[in-house]
Formats: structure tokens, sequence, C-alpha cells
């Protein structure tokens, strides 16, 4: 994993606008947050977090065969950022492509490698979730700007000779009739940029929360409970539960509704808040990094982002 040295606390906020520490952690349970450095980009973190991956997997760069690059905030339209942490790492070997899921990036791309994988064609497939957030947040809007922050994730997916350990499923879902609730309506085709578009913000995240919470919760929940329920597992069996490090609230909302004990559920929206593509894979990466889990523990993990979009991967932990 990589985040940007630079804190950003609830204080810094309240001494721009008119917010506080209080008001931000009861809302949404963050504290602090990462903000990347002038001329740091998404490929930037990508590349560091994917390089901390391959370093612990003691797995060289031109070993790999794909790339995954999981963000909503690419350096660029083209190239891909995949192409660009390609170079950076010097994976030669390697192709690759971005991945486009919003929050639900990381889970849409962590089932995409495993089909690589599966297919017999790859044996080692990087997956980085990673974006910018700041690039694209309006710092005077206060119920936007103090949700999200800067990061990168990574995990590397090999075969597995036992059947038991790996990635045993996963549930994905879109409904494009969530597009208005939650989107960035600048900036591409049906909105080029122009004096414009910038001038009505256009640019900048665009949420309405209330709908947002609403799905979130229930959607993040039904899939949850429905990989469950058709592999068998009971809640009680769970090692660990990641779900996408959006709100606290609705991180509570889920935790809840699958009844899950405090030491079930993975966390780390405190320190780095909603770091879209980042938050499953940065939360994984430190709870692996504590010992919290070993081999042959189930995790699951779920996210919900814009699209709309949702999903659900469950495996057994293989190192």
């Amino acid at each position: 994993m990589y985040f940007p040295e630079k804190i950003v606390t609830n204080d810094d906020f309240a001494a721009e606008m008119e917010t506080s520490d209080q008001w931000i952690r009861e809302r949404t349970g963050i504290a602090e947050r990462r903000f990347s450095a002038d001329g740091e980009v998404t490929s930037d973190m990508a590349a560091k977090a994917g390089l901390d991956c391959l370093d612990k997997a003691g797995v060289k760069p031109d070993e790999v065969d794909a790339i995954i690059v999981c963000t909503v905030t690419p350096d660029m339209f083209f190239p891909s950022s995949a192409c660009l942490v390609q170079r950076k790492i010097k994976a030669t070997n390697a192709w690759g492509f971005d991945l486009s899921g919003a929050c639900s990036g990381f889970v849409f791309g962590l089932s995409t490698g495993a089909q690589f994988i599966e297919s017999g064609r790859y044996r080692k497939v990087l997956v980085i979730g990673a974006d910018t957030m700041t690039s694209i947040v309006d710092f005077t809007d206060r119920a936007t700007c103090v949700l999200f922050g800067d990061g990168a994730g990574a995990v590397l997916l090999e075969p597995s000779d036992d059947p038991e350990i790996g990635i045993l499923d996963f549930d994905l879902h879109t409904d494009g009739s969530g597009e208005e609730f939650l989107h960035m309506p600048g900036g591409g085709s049906l909105n080029p940029p122009s004096h414009e578009t910038v001038d009505q913000g256009m640019h900048y995240v665009h949420q309405d929360g209330r709908t947002v919470f609403k799905f979130a919760v229930k959607y993040m929940t039904e899939v949850s409970e429905n990989l469950l329920k058709r592999n068998d597992i009971a809640v009680e069996d769970m090692t660990l539960v990641i779900p996408h490090q959006a709100n606290m609230r609705i991180i509570s909302s889920i935790a809840d509704r699958l009844k899950l004990r405090d030491d079930q559920l993975g966390l780390n929206i405190e320190k780095y808040a909603n770091t879209t593509a980042a938050t499953i894979p940065t939360c994984l990466c430190e709870y692996h990094r504590s010992g919290k889990f070993k081999r042959g523990d189930l995790i699951l993990v779920s996210s919900f982002g814009a699209g709309f979009t949702w999903g659900s991967s469950l495996f057994s932990w293989g190192l």
C-alpha cells in the first residue's frame, strides 16, 4: 500500500470553513486523511503500492503478466494509468488496463484478475486500487470535501494448488439508474471541458448523500448475505469483513444488519477517509501486516459506488 505523507486533519478543515472536528467525526467517523503532494498523481501512488506488494511477495516486476489499475482519477484519459504504472515499476513483460468501477473498482478488478488466473493464461496479475480524490473534490463544499483522501493499495493474484485457498466466489452488480445521485458530470464526451463546465463546477464530485447512504447499506448488505448463503458459510465463521470505507454510519449499519462482532470488522476510515478504489486493499494490507488473519482464514470484502455499482468477493487467505 501507499499513502502520501501529508496528513490533513478535521481541524485543518475547520480553520478554512464552517465545520468542526466533532461535526465531521459524528457524521463520518473520519479524523484525518492523506493528500497527495504537488505533482504526485495516481500512477505514482499506484506504482509505489505495486512495488511494495511485489517486494513483500518476493516477485520481480518482470515476472508480472498483467496489471489492472482500478481508478476514477487516472492521470489522463489516455494512455491508461496501467501503462504508466507498467513503465514506472519496469514490469516489462506485463500488459494492462484501467478499470473504472468507482468505489467498487477494486472488487471488480479483483474478480477480473481472478478470471485471468483461472483461465490458465496468466500466473501473476497485479490488481491496484488507486485514487487521487483531491483532484476532483470541491473544497468549498463541506458536505463532500471532508469525505475523501488519496492513496493506493495492491494485491498480487497467483494460482492456488489448494481448492480451498484463494478467491472462492464473487457477486457483482451495476444499475445505471444511479447515475444522477453520484457522478462527475464534466470532462467526458457529454460535457467536454470548457470555460462553462469549469465555471459550473462540473469537474467535481456531485453526490446526493442521503440516497447514496440508503442504497449503499441495502445493496452491500444484500450482496454480502447472498454470497455467504450461496457458499453455505455462517457470518460467525468469517475472520474479517472489510466494507468499503465511505462513511462510518454506512459501515455501522451494514455491520449491525450482518450481526458482525467488532473483531470481525475491518476499518481504516478514521485515518484515511474515503480513498475510493483504495479503501479495501489498503485496509486488507494493514490488517495482514498487523497479523489479524492467517492462511485459510475467511475474508469478505464488499463495496458500493457510483453508477450504481456494487459487489462482494469471498476468499480464503493464501499466505
